[in-house]
């Protein structure tokens, strides 16, 4: 069997093969062999016939069928070992010829993982922060605690800062039309905690219950939501109660109402902790991109178009999923960013996801140079953490499936590779 192999770029590579009679010859035995264990033949019990006599009683196209399969198959994969190549997607295949069992050739285009240079990554250094709180940071979250165990009266008098005022809402644009997302009934508003864009809060204090008004707010240029960002938004309030929050007393009882605390200082303590469990977190995972991001820049690769596709369908596919979520269309949430999908795709979700596929390469070229490795004991170890998850039996099979298990195993191996390069450059 001939295979001869032309690079057309460095992800993408096309393979011609042509085999002749004594290539295809044991591919038909296999064909008729398999084709021929479900078959019931006078004289013979099932799948016991002789080869020449299956053959005889099969119909010749279904078999040329699965000739033509086995062999493209098995042509291919021997193909893929004999020149090195790592092919990210299924080929596209095209029959050129077939002579039935004497001859066959066929062309493969194959989009590859091309070759991906590495700079020196051990010389590569980040300096890493350690996450520190201040007291004003436990004492924000004490505040929060305290007005979630507020009591709440109703009060006659006008809205004033420290109240919970219960809100209708609706906002417009120049045009007098309304935007998505910019409307509420009933929602609860403390004021003063600066949930809203500011100014809003200030637009409240000093109305009262069931009186309508309107006012106009000129939305951050940093704005989240990029259609509204410097915009002018006029709202329709009205307040349709106010309540006045009376707030616990911040002692060693309140810290018992809170959690398993004896004194006030344990509750200090407690968030003190988790707040820099929380922050150190995030600082270790913006370390880790930073420092991904480095390498990645330094290295040499063409990523294959095809991973970045499947890749862009991935976030566009999990983004819909959170936007049902939070309640809100697919279409809404364009409009709110001002962007078509098209344009949302191709400006914002394509280069985070040719990001993630370099990012992928060269940690996994990474861990192969430094043989970074799991062992099944240690998958084992984490689908039975990830099992404790899990409530729903069903659940806890899907991670029975070697197809989960091999995944979890890449992450674990990234996990490891990620470790190595914190602890290298980080010294």
């Amino acid at each position: 069997m001939r295979i001869t192999k032309k690079q057309l770029s460095d992800t993408q590579v096309s393979l011609t093969f042509t085999a002749n009679q004594a290539d295809l010859s044991p591919i038909k035995q296999q064909a008729v062999q398999s084709l021929g264990k479900t078959m019931k033949l006078p004289g013979f019990r099932e799948g016991k016939a002789p080869a020449a006599v299956i053959e005889k009683n099969l119909d010749q196209s279904l078999l040329q069928t699965e000739v033509i399969e086995q062999a493209v198959n098995a042509f291919y994969v021997q193909a893929l070992d004999e020149h090195q190549l790592r092919p990210v997607a299924r080929p596209d295949v095209s029959i050129k010829k077939f002579v039935p069992f004497t001859e066959l050739e066929f062309e493969t285009t194959i989009s590859v993982i091309g070759e991906v240079k590495l700079p020196d990554y051990t010389k590569i250094k980040l300096k890493k922060d350690k996450a520190s709180v201040s007291a004003k940071d436990v004492n924000e979250v004490l505040d929060t605690l305290k007005s979630r165990a507020a009591d709440r009266k109703p009060v006659e008098r006008a809205a004033k800062a420290g109240d919970q005022v219960t809100i209708d809402f609706k906002g417009t644009n120049e045009k007098g039309e309304a935007i998505n997302g910019a409307e509420g009934k009933a929602y609860p508003l403390v004021l003063g905690s600066n949930t809203f864009i500011p100014g809003f809060e200030d637009e409240l204090i000093g109305k009262k219950a069931g009186e309508p008004f309107t006012f106009k707010i000129t939305f951050p240029k940093d704005y989240g939501v990029k259609a509204l960002a410097s915009k002018k938004v006029t709202f329709a309030v009205t307040i349709t109660q106010v309540d006045e929050l009376v707030e616990p007393k911040l002692d060693d009882a309140f810290a018992a109402q809170v959690g398993p605390f004896k004194t006030l200082d344990d509750l200090k303590k407690d968030i003190k902790t988790q707040l820099t469990a929380e922050r150190q977190n995030q600082i270790d995972r913006d370390y880790e991109q930073k420092l991904v991001e480095q390498i990645v820049a330094k290295t040499k690769l063409s990523v294959p178009e095809a991973l970045v596709d499947e890749q862009v369908e991935s976030m566009i596919r999990e983004q819909k999923q959170n936007i049902m979520y939070r309640g809100q269309t697919w279409q809404e949430f364009l409009e709110a960013e001002g962007e078509t999908e098209e344009s949302f795709r191709e400006s914002t979700v394509k280069p985070q996801a040719e990001m993630r596929v370099k990012a992928g390469l060269v940690l996994a070229e990474i861990a192969d140079k430094e043989k970074i490795t799991v062992t099944p004991e240690e998958i084992a170890v984490r689908v039975q953490l990830l099992k404790g998850q899990y409530q729903d039996p069903a659940m806890q099979a899907e991670l029975d499936k070697p197809e989960n298990q091999r995944d979890i195993g890449g992450r674990m191996i990234t996990e490891k590779t990620l470790q190595k390069l914190v602890s290298q450059a980080s010294k």
